[in-house]
């Protein structure tokens, strides 16, 4: 089993640098746009980019203008690269991807995107269980911010919440919790409960819906298979956020039906021989555990 993260990172200038290079004619246009500048500022900006051989929006937040969050927001506007500013859209604040694109904890999320595109979506493989090995490790989290990258690569993303007995992605989206997965399960509801989640054109969650008395039973039932064959037609990329693997059989059942599984653990809580034991018993279910994800305190 191959290990895709997690020490601490760093902040690479050159993903902001390349983008200003790439439009730096029109960044001026975009800040009248948006109302970040006047005219009478944009001369003014133009005055000291000549005189000091500054870019436009260096020369800007150099006059103390714009910051550099309205120069970030100006680029994700430029590469169609949505992210929302602190607040907007009423979802959870830890959703780095979100709020924080260009943060180090973001590029982080974005090379376990990109292992996993060429490990595990390359193959023409749609699904992926993302499991904890105990609870409260982060997987929820860690489920939501990578969908978000995943959508922001331009890829179709479904995000599912099969933990049918402490769910958490309709807190994390701010979704008003109605019907949902276990729901499309027994046939009350169909995939119209689907949300599309805006402004990330390319993402959509599944909640988990009415909690069962029974969600083992659930995930086993052939609907669900049905299901993840279903949506795999209508998606590039389905996410799993799966139960703790220590809680039950529940994780094994998505798993086995995802065919693949991303492990995640915690650094000083999770101990390695609990890693193996999950990453072996899912091997005898049939499910690839093709990397594991430490998370850091």
């Amino acid at each position: 089993m191959s290990q895709l993260l997690h020490p601490t990172a760093f902040r690479d200038p050159a993903v902001r640098d390349v983008g200003v290079a790439k439009t730096e004619a029109n960044i001026g246009g975009i800040l009248l746009d948006l109302g970040k500048i006047s005219p009478s500022d944009a001369e003014r900006v133009i005055k000291l980019q000549k005189e000091k051989g500054m870019r436009f929006g260096e020369a800007a937040q150099a006059l103390g203008l714009v910051t550099e969050a309205d120069i970030e927001q100006v680029l994700a506007h430029q590469f169609d690269y949505p992210y929302l500013r602190p607040g907007q859209g009423g979802f959870s604040s830890e959703l780095v991807a979100a709020y924080r694109p260009f943060s180090a904890q973001v590029e982080m999320l974005r090379g376990i995107r990109s292992q996993l595109m060429l490990r595990w979506f390359a193959n023409g493989r749609k699904a992926l269980a993302i499991a904890s090995v105990e609870e409260d490790d982060g997987v929820s989290l860690l489920a939501a911010n990578l969908a978000i990258v995943f959508s922001q690569l331009g890829e179709k993303t479904l995000l599912v919440d099969t933990n049918l007995r402490h769910p958490h992605q309709h807190r994390i989206f701010n979704v008003q919790e109605r019907h949902g997965l276990s729901d499309v399960l027994v046939e009350r509801a169909d995939r119209s409960v689907i949300n599309k989640v805006e402004p990330f054109v390319d993402l959509s969650v599944l909640t988990a819906g009415t909690l069962p008395p029974n969600p083992q039973e659930l995930l086993n039932r052939a609907s669900f298979a049905r299901l993840n064959q279903q949506v795999a037609q209508d998606f590039d990329v389905v996410l799993y956020d799966v139960p703790a693997f220590s809680t039950g059989a529940d994780a094994l059942a998505v798993g086995t039906q995802a065919g693949g599984v991303l492990l995640v653990a915690r650094k000083n809580k999770t101990r390695l021989s609990q890693i193996n034991a999950a990453a072996d018993q899912f091997g005898r279910f049939g499910a690839d555990v093709i990397g594991s994800v430490l998370l850091e305190d």
